[in-house]
């Protein structure tokens, strides 16, 4: 092992150990000191108290996902666009046709969605 990666293990177990006590600590606190008031309502699958109905039929507008979907898809080309302009700058020239191969991809796909009147919100 290289001279600068020298390490004592003693502080790591002490640090790892004093966090632990304190986790568990807290935790036993938290529970000899919290009210105790059960009851029927507390104990139903719901989170907020609200007593949970029977299931009705509604419709689900998907157009909603779809929305949802677009916007990842055009979020993660921006995710890539602006590390590919940083690195366009210091390298060959294939970097850029396969950037405006991807880019071309995406536009097919809006085009599509256009054509198919999935951007229209009616």
């Amino acid at each position: 092992m290289p001279e600068g990666f020298a390490f004592n293990w003693t502080a790591v177990i002490i640090v790892g150990a004093v966090g632990i006590a304190a986790i568990l600590g807290m935790f036993m606190t938290s529970y000899m000191l919290a009210p105790k008031r059960p009851s029927a309502m507390k104990d139903i699958p719901y989170e907020c108290g609200i007593v949970p109905e029977p299931y009705r039929w509604s419709q689900i507008q998907i157009r909603y996902y779809v929305f949802a979907i677009l916007f990842l898809i055009f979020d993660v080309e921006a995710v890539f666009l602006f590390p590919w302009a940083l690195v366009f700058l210091k390298s060959t020239p294939a970097v850029f046709y396969e950037m405006l191969i991807f880019i071309g991809i995406l536009m097919f796909g809006v085009l599509y969605a256009w054509k198919k009147g999935v951007l229209q919100w009616r």
